[in-house]
Order: C-alpha cells, then structure tokens, then sequence
C-alpha cells in the first residue's frame, strides 16, 4: 500500500514537473522572443499578404523590437529602413515623408512591410529571396538571380555570396519558426 501511495505521488509529481516545464519554456521563450506591437504587425500582414511570423522575425532579427534602434549605416526604427529608402517608400503610398516619423511603430511597420512585401512581388515570389533583398539591396539581389553561380531559376538563390547577408536569411528563418511555435502555430496562414 505505502509502495503503490509512493509511486502515485511520484506520478503526480513527475506530471507537474512535465507540465511546468511546458509553461516555464514557453515564459522563457516569449520573454526570448517578445512579439511587441502585435496588432500592428497582424493588420500589416493582412494588407500585404505576408506571414506573421516571418514579419515578426524580421523586426527582431533588424531590431530585436527596439522602436528606437538605429545602425551604424543609418537605417531607423523596428524594420531598420534607411531613410532614403522610406522617402521612397513614402512616395509610392501617396503620403507625406518625415524622417521623423520612422521612429513611430505604425510608420515603420507600414513601410517596412510595403517593402517587404514590394521585393517578394518584384524577385518571384520567394521569401528568402525577398529577406535577402531587404538585407542586402534589390540591386545586388538581382544580380546574384542573374547569375548561375547562385541561382539556378532567377527566383531562388542557391548561395549567397556575402556572409552578413546569408547569414541574416538564415536568422530570418530560424526566429521565423521560433515565432510560428510561440506565437501562431494553431494558426492556419493564408500568406504563405
């Protein structure tokens, strides 16, 4: 009798521990992997048909979330958009441009999504490809899918030739699946 109580309070304990460890990973996680700003980056990705987690993993990998981050090279906010480039971006939605305003989450996460979503359209619908564009520039890019040392079908890119860049679409993914598990993986994506 004293043998089958232990083993049930040993079963019940070992369930806890189980369960907890469920709970604490997922803590952990999401305290590794914040997901700030969420409602924005949720009606972002529905208006640009782009995954949320592969746009969450963006905005950590270029800020780790820091709304107020800026590079050496001078790219601002959570998407890291240069100046420069979201000038540009502003033109083509029709809105008034302030360097300013790429400090504000909303500003940001707009332009940087339209970007985003600009190069998947615009280098043959290939996420990858796409990240490897905002990281590196669409012109680099596209010579590399013009050449067959690294793409076989001017969509995909096979190598990547500069390190920091292959490493950043690496990184993309990795926290893209991170996010997924954390934070979406019940839900069914229509932006894949």
């Amino acid at each position: 009798m004293c043998s089958r109580l232990a083993r049930l309070f040993l079963c019940v304990i070992l369930s806890f521990l189980v369960a907890f460890s469920f709970v604490a990973c997922g803590f952990i996680g999401k305290t590794i992997y914040p997901l700030n700003h969420e409602e924005l980056i949720r009606n972002y990705c529905d208006k640009y048909d782009i995954p949320y987690e592969l746009l969450a993993a963006v905005i950590y990998t270029e800020s780790g979330f820091d709304e107020k981050a800026v590079s050496r090279v001078g790219a601002v906010g959570l998407m890291q958009l240069m100046p420069s480039t979201a000038e540009e971006i502003a033109g083509r939605l029709g809105v008034e441009y302030n360097e300013d305003m790429l400090t504000d989450p909303e500003t940001n996460i707009a332009y940087g999504s339209f970007y985003l979503r600009y190069l998947y359209r615009n280098l043959g619908e290939n996420w990858d490809t796409a990240c490897a564009a905002y990281n590196a520039g669409i012109g680099k890019v596209m010579g590399w899918l013009d050449n067959e040392e690294y793409s076989d079908d001017g969509v995909t890119l096979k190598s990547i030739p500069i390190d920091e860049t292959r490493n950043y679409v690496q990184r993309v993914n990795k926290y893209k699946e991170k996010y997924k598990e954390l934070y979406f993986n019940s839900e069914v994506s229509s932006h894949e």
